[in-house]
C-alpha cells in the first residue's frame, strides 16, 4: 500500500455510519450456530504448555480452536492464564512445547519479520485500553496507518475520523486520553486495534475498570463488530454475565488446564462441582 492510500482500508470495515448495519444474518452466523465445525478455523492450540520455571506451569496441554466470526471467551480467575493465551497467539511469547496455528500457518517456528504480516491480521486491545498518554486520540487510533504504511496524519484523517464515529467517538478526535473516561478511552482503544481492518481482534479484560453504561456499549461495540463486519474476537474476562452478553462459545481455565469449552447454555447445565461454584461465585450465590 502507498503512503497515503486509505481506499484498501477504507472499503474494507468500519466506515459506517456508527449505528449497526442492519445487513440481517449472514451465511457465516447462519454456519456457526448450525455446524460451526464446517467454519475455518483461524485460531488453533495443540497441547500448548508454557512452563517459567520448574514449579510453575502456566498453561498443561491446552486444546482451543476459534472459528472464523466467531466469538470465543476465554474465563478463569486471576492468575489462570487467560491474558497469557491471547500473548501466546500473537506470537509475543513461545510456548514449552505444543503447536499454535495463526490462519492456518505454524507461528512456533516463525521469526520476528515472518510474525509481522500475520500480525498484521490480528488487533489486540489491551487491559486498561493501554493508549499513549502524549498523543492525542486521532494520532492513537492512526498508529498502524501512520507506523505501518508511511501515512501523515492528514492523510490518515478521514479513515481515523470514520473508526472514531464507528465507535461513538466523532468529537474526540484531537483530546488527549486524559481527558476520555474510562469507557471511551477503551472505544478508543478499539478504534486503533480494528483500524488496519484486522480479521481478528483480541480483548484483554475490556470491560474491567469501566462503569455499567459504558460496558453496555462496549460489549454492544463488540457484538456489532461481529454480525457487520464478521470480525473474529477472542475475549478474555472474569465476568460471567459479559460472558453471555457477547459469546458464542465459552472456555473455562483451571491450573493451566481447560475444564470446559462449549456454549453458555452448557456451562449453565453442567454438573461438574467446580463450575457449579465458579458460577455460584459469579453469581453471587
Amino acid at each position: 500500500m502507498e503512503a497515503g492510500d486509505v481506499s484498501e482500508m477504507d472499503l474494507s470495515y468500519g466506515s459506517g455510519s456508527g449505528e449497526a448495519e442492519g445487513k440481517g444474518k449472514s451465511e457465516l452466523r447462519t454456519l456457526l450456530e448450525r455446524d460451526p465445525s464446517r467454519a475455518e478455523t483461524v485460531i488453533e492450540f495443540r497441547d500448548v504448555h508454557l512452563a517459567f520455571s520448574r514449579e510453575r506451569e502456566v498453561l498443561a496441554g491446552v486444546d482451543l480452536t476459534v472459528r472464523r466470526g466467531e466469538t470465543k471467551i476465554i474465563l478463569g480467575g486471576s492468575g489462570e492464564g487467560k491474558s497469557t493465551i491471547l500473548r501466546l497467539a500473537l506470537g509475543l511469547i513461545q510456548p514449552t512445547r505444543g503447536s499454535i496455528r495463526l490462519f492456518g500457518e505454524e507461528i512456533t517456528t516463525l521469526d520476528e519479520a515472518q510474525l509481522k504480516p500475520i500480525r498484521h491480521r490480528v488487533g489486540m486491545v489491551f487491559q486498561g485500553g493501554a493508549l499513549f498518554d502524549s498523543l492525542t486520540v486521532a494520532e492513537n487510533v492512526g498508529f498502524c496507518p501512520m507506523e505501518n504504511h508511511g501515512m501523515t496524519l492528514e492523510q490518515a484523517e478521514p479513515l481515523i475520523r470514520r473508526r472514531l464515529k464507528y465507535v461513538g467517538l466523532s468529537d474526540a478526535y484531537d483530546l488527549m486520553p486524559s481527558e476520555l473516561s474510562g469507557g471511551m478511552a477503551k472505544r478508543a482503544a478499539v478504534a486503533r486495534a480494528m483500524i488496519c481492518s484486522p480479521e481478528v481482534l483480541l480483548f484483554d479484560e475490556p470491560t474491567t475498570g469501566i462503569d455499567p453504561i459504558g460496558v453496555r456499549r462496549l460489549l454492544r461495540l463488540i457484538n456489532r463488530l461481529r454480525d457487520d463486519f464478521e470480525v473474529t474476537s477472542v475475549v478474555v474476562t472474569h465476568i460471567l454475565k459479559d460472558a453471555r452478553f457477547i459469546g458464542d462459545s465459552l472456555l473455562v481455565l483451571r491450573a493451566g488446564h481447560i475444564v470446559f469449552d462449549g456454549t453458555f447454555d452448557e456451562l449453565m447445565a453442567t454438573k461438574d462441582p467446580f463450575l457449579r461454584d465458579f458460577i455460584a461465585e459469579q453469581e453471587g450465590i
